[in-house]
């Protein structure tokens, strides 16, 4: 008798049609990407024609997701556009410029020269000369080295604030020497506006600036000695959101009927 044969295995290849097989979900994840960037395109196109407070409180948002500042987005910490300075909080400004002060390079050559103080104005911030000059040149509007450094250095910590500015200029009593009829009260202003070019240069919009005076000597710091140095001072003010409202004006007088313009008088 022959051996057996054993036969062989039969194998069953089953084919699927499709693609499902081949790639699996992954379709699932390409189409949540098209969606998530889709959705930032449309985003970011709103942004582009939305108006400047949007944008405010969009970026105000990012910088302090937590909005524990007094408005959206942002904190005293951070440099939130939404920030209010008020009276209860212009210390911590006033904190936060003298920390900014210590990182300049020269702070050591001006810290005695730079004064901030909160005042019942708003904050105030005043740039002291020496008898050489320090912040400006000697009889001169243009700022020094130094004084443009510590004016840009301002004009970063303040950009962020929507409170108004004020920009004073002062002199010391010492007359101004000058053919040309340039005065004191002349280069105070010019020293304030320059001020104001430089902050402007460093973020502060164009109508933060409510006012630039010019008082030349008349509101002298060292009253005792009008020649001090410390009198020639520029000072940059912070005012307060909520400043006092002033007191009404006096009421005008009745007119009375009977009573007739006296005629002019004839001009000598």
């Amino acid at each position: 008798m022959g051996t057996a044969t054993t036969p062989p295995p039969i194998i069953v290849v089953r084919k699927k049609k499709g693609h499902a097989g081949h790639h699996g979900g992954a379709w699932k994840v390409a189409y949540a990407d098209f969606v998530t960037a889709m959705m930032a395109l449309f985003i970011v196109l709103w942004l582009l024609s939305s108006d400047e407070k949007v944008k405010k409180a969009v970026g105000g948002y990012f910088l302090d997701p937590t909005g524990n500042g007094k408005m959206v987005g942002s904190n005293m910490s951070g440099a939130g556009t939404g920030i209010e300075m008020t009276t209860e909080n212009m210390s911590k400004l006033k904190e936060k410029i003298e920390a900014a002060m210590k990182e300049l390079p020269k702070f050591e050559q001006m810290k005695n020269n730079v004064q901030v103080t909160v005042t019942n104005e708003g904050l105030r911030i005043e740039l002291l000369e020496k008898e050489s000059g320090m912040f400006f040149e000697s009889g001169n509007a243009k700022p020094s080295p130094q004084g443009t450094e510590l004016i840009r250095m301002l004009g970063e910590q303040l950009s962020q604030l929507p409170n108004k500015l004020l920009i004073e200029g002062h002199t010391d009593a010492k007359p101004y020497a000058s053919e040309a009829g340039y005065t004191n009260w002349e280069l105070s202003a010019d020293r304030a506006n320059c001020a104001r070019r430089v902050l402007q240069e460093s973020g502060i919009a164009v109508d933060r600036v409510a006012q630039i005076r010019g008082f030349a000597d008349q509101h002298l710091r060292n009253k005792a000695d009008p020649f001090d140095p410390s009198n020639r001072r520029v000072s940059v003010l912070v005012q307060y959101r909520d400043v006092p409202a002033t007191s009404k004006p006096a009421p005008e007088p009745p007119k009375s009927e009977t009573t007739q313009p006296k005629p002019a008088e004839p001009h000598h």
